[in-house]
């Protein structure tokens, strides 16, 4: 049976000396608990800022651990440590989309959530999809369009082939250059190209044709 894996996570609202001796009591009863559910702690972060304030460092490292290694659960104090207001609803969508479990010292087991919580988190999962759906949409259609007036890109995108890097992410200017000549407007240039792998928005793609036509005169 494979074990089960957690990280801990700790927070206290300032630098005070007065709530250090706060983030121990909560890492070593998070310890505990991670012990008595048979969880294997694989990472302990902690942080001493406000819960409204995102840009915390064992907070973003701790988010980077669970949606990069397999992590099975979050351990924390209550669901107010992760964060306060929209903040930590915030956190508790990216947390759900890395399938990662919340277990509170609170309630000895997974956070439960009021109606008001769970209602939004099915509110962003749902626009969310939604978002991946119209921008697949807009590149189907973006490619379509370039393809019916004669871009074929098994022949002209030279880097297709490759895997991801640095070289795969430099804009083919060529491809702008003809597709631009092709009638496609910059946004369906864009799109285009990020169907193939190259991530560009459609103000980069307006700016290097541009240049091109620029330097070109």
């Amino acid at each position: 049976m494979t074990e089960k894996k957690c990280v801990i996570y700790c927070r206290v609202s300032t630098e005070k000396e007065t709530q250090e001796q706060s983030i121990v009591r909560q890492q070593e009863e998070l310890e505990k608990l991670a012990a008595e559910l048979s969880y294997d702690c694989v990472g302990i972060y902690t942080d001493r800022q406000s819960g409204y304030d995102m840009d915390r460092e064992g907070l973003l490292s701790m988010l980077d651990q669970i949606q990069n290694d397999t992590v099975d659960a979050v351990f924390i104090q209550d669901e107010t440590r992760l964060g306060r207001g929209n903040a930590r609803v915030a956190i508790l969508h990216v947390i759900a989309k890395s399938e990662t479990t919340v277990i509170t010292n609170h309630s000895n087991g997974t956070i439960e959530l009021n109606e008001m919580d769970s209602m939004l988190l099915e509110i962003l999962a749902i626009v969310e999809e939604y978002q991946r759906k119209l921008h697949n949409a807009k590149i189907r259609r973006g490619m379509k369009r370039a393809v019916d007036r004669g871009y074929d890109p098994s022949k002209n995108l030279r880097n297709i082939d490759q895997g991801p890097g640095r070289e795969r992410l430099e804009l083919p200017i060529e491809e702008i250059v003809s597709l631009r000549n092709k009638g496609l407007t910059y946004e369906e240039i864009a799109t285009v190209l990020n169907g193939l792998g190259h991530a560009v928005s459609k103000a980069t793609v307006h700016r290097r044709y541009k240049e091109f036509i620029a330097q070109e005169h």
